[in-house]
């Protein structure tokens, strides 16, 4: 069958499939929608009462907003009459995550190639990407308009971006590749002591299309191949030769200095600290979902309200979505100054999948038939050389006939030292609540949601933000601007020693039913080294190594995880 045949009968299928769910899940639609227009009824307040003062240089911005903050509309004309296209796109900055890093300034190297050409710079040049090879910020929101500004540095690169054409045009081109090679001991935890050596390889293209600031299309490819693994493969390994993004953005209004869209079809998702909604860059195949979603920027804040469904990975077939499964979102953030956000969210996760009985049994039922209502807030940014964050989150809701009652925290300090080669450390904590008993007409347990668990609970992904304490540390250095170290420590322990350990995918692995097997999980060192070969292309190496606490030396005698990994990028 040939491609469009098959996106016309699962457009068709999806049609009918849609209006059976409506019927069928109308009640809990409207509880969800109505939640979100009381939260966005208190935030609006806020919002209109503000008059927001023009966005200001931050010299100490995060790695993680290194890209331009995002412009106001572009709906002035330059003295010629012609519509101003230098600010197109209206892009979103990414948000700081936390551990966010202060990068390194003042005269240097900034790449590997700089030092081997000679090229000393007096500060950080202007870059569209992260000199780091893991980037979360979707190609879509990645920055080039820097590339109007006359006298910007030249790039090879440059002539297949922001092409002009009939004056109120603009196109663009752009992609990345990676390479990994993987060798784990005790792959995934299994009982048979089985290590796993793998390779993984990603290529993403993409094109990018506006009518002025108007009506923009995305489109954005990706082929994920894994090689030579021990174990299966993990769903999140591979997907040939499929759509990452593929939307339509319009343009409904300009409120309050800044511009109102609705983008319809596949896209990426992001939000704040990413520990409950990421595009998940570690990953082969990234996170996307489909489905509507407003945005309105302006100079101080940033609001968003959105109904998808995530998108299911088939390795060999087109990708659908998910329909049954509905996430809704109300998200706003507000910059007060630079170098400082808050974060408020109300998160809506509809899930009317059939728990096995299997599952139920055993009261592993965070999967499957569940309305999950979460309500957050978020503080983090920087005073001179002090970091901070911190976020609380809430959850509510039912659970395979259980009422939800569950919550999850995240807190830490930092400093950078004024000291040579820009060292910086955090000290932390991380709490996800966990269930004592599945058979007392609750469920206690958190729901981690679509996070980026790799960046926060270890590198070795074996450990998720549910029913956990999280004492954690991180420190880093940049022995020359173009070299990133980083390393952390952290301590796990059970929220409840009745309940499930969780990974990084949320999935439950071990348990110990009577608690006897103690509450403390391990200790985990990673060590992680990036190095900046150029504008474009990085290299990151990583060790990662689990020392078992008592339950897990009880769960799994023996077991003795590690994991070594090094990585090669290119995007363009």
């Amino acid at each position: 069958m040939s491609s469009c045949h098959r996106i016309s009968s699962i457009s068709t299928q999806s049609s009918v499939e849609i209006k059976m769910h409506w019927m069928k899940n109308m009640p809990r639609w409207l509880f969800s929608a109505a939640s979100m227009i009381a939260v966005a009824l208190c935030l609006s307040a806020p919002v209109h009462a503000t008059n927001p003062a023009p966005a200001t240089v931050n010299p100490a911005a995060p790695a993680a907003s290194a890209t331009p903050a995002a412009a106001p509309d572009a709906a002035a004309k330059p003295a010629d009459g012609k519509f101003d296209m230098s600010k197109v796109p209206p892009v979103t900055a990414p948000s700081r995550p936390g551990l966010f890093m202060l990068p390194p300034a003042g005269p240097g190297y900034y790449s590997f190639w700089d030092m081997v050409t000679g090229n000393k710079r007096e500060k950080p040049p202007v870059a569209p990407y992260l000199p780091f090879a893991l980037m979360t910020t979707p190609a879509f929101d990645v920055d080039f308009r820097y590339l109007d500004t006359p006298g910007h540095e030249k790039d090879f690169f440059d002539p297949i971006k922001r092409i002009r054409f009939a004056e109120d045009w603009l196109l663009s081109f752009g992609g990345s590749f990676w390479y990994r090679y993987t060798h784990e001991t005790d792959s995934r935890l299994n009982a048979g002591d089985v290590n796993n050596d793998f390779h993984l390889l990603r290529t993403r293209f993409h094109a990018d299309l506006w009518y002025r600031d108007r009506v923009r299309l995305f489109a954005e490819l990706l082929d994920a191949r894994a090689f030579s693994s021990e174990l299966p493969p993990l769903s999140t390994d591979r997907n040939h030769a499929d759509i990452l993004n593929m939307f339509t953005d319009i343009k409904l209004a300009t409120v309050d200095n800044g511009p109102v869209y609705v983008r319809v079809g596949r896209q990426e998702l992001l939000y704040g600290s990413q520990r409950l909604i990421s595009t998940l860059d570690w990953v082969n195949t990234r996170r996307t979902f489909q489905g509507v979603k407003f945005f309105w920027r302006n100079p101080q804040w940033d609001l968003d309200a959105f109904w998808v469904r995530p998108m299911i990975t088939e390795k060999g077939n087109v990708d659908n979505w998910d329909t049954q499964q509905n996430f809704f979102g109300l998200w706003a953030t507000n910059k007060p100054k630079p170098g400082h956000a808050i974060d408020l969210y109300f998160l809506s996760l509809i899930n009317d999948r059939n728990i096995t009985a299997a599952n139920l049994l055993t009261g592993n039922i965070l999967g499957a038939n569940a309305d999950t209502h979460t309500l957050g807030g978020r503080l983090v940014g920087n005073i001179d050389n002090f970091l901070y964050e911190i976020e609380g989150m809430y959850q509510f809701g039912r659970r395979s006939g259980l009422d939800v009652s569950a919550f999850a925290a995240a807190t830490g300090i930092g400093y950078r030292f004024p000291l040579p080669m820009n060292p910086q450390g955090w000290i932390r904590y991380d709490f996800a609540s966990g269930d004592s008993r599945h058979t007392d007409g609750r469920s206690n347990t958190f729901n981690q949601l679509f996070p980026f668990g790799h960046y926060y609970m270890g590198f070795l992904d074996r450990v998720g933000r549910q029913n956990i304490h999280d004492f954690n540390a991180q420190f880093t250095m940049h022995p020359m601007p173009w070299i990133t170290f980083i390393t952390q420590y952290h301590r796990f322990y059970l929220a409840n020693d009745r309940d499930f350990l969780y990974n990084a995918a949320g999935l439950a692995t071990l348990r110990d039913v009577t608690g006897q097997s103690g509450s403390h999980v391990g200790d985990e060192l990673d060590f992680r080294l990036n190095l900046h070969v150029s504008r474009h292309q990085d290299v990151l190496l990583g060790y990662s190594k689990l020392w078992s606490g008592t339950f897990l030396e009880r769960q799994r005698p023996g077991t003795d995880p590690d994991l070594f990994y090094i990585q090669y990028n290119i995007r363009f």
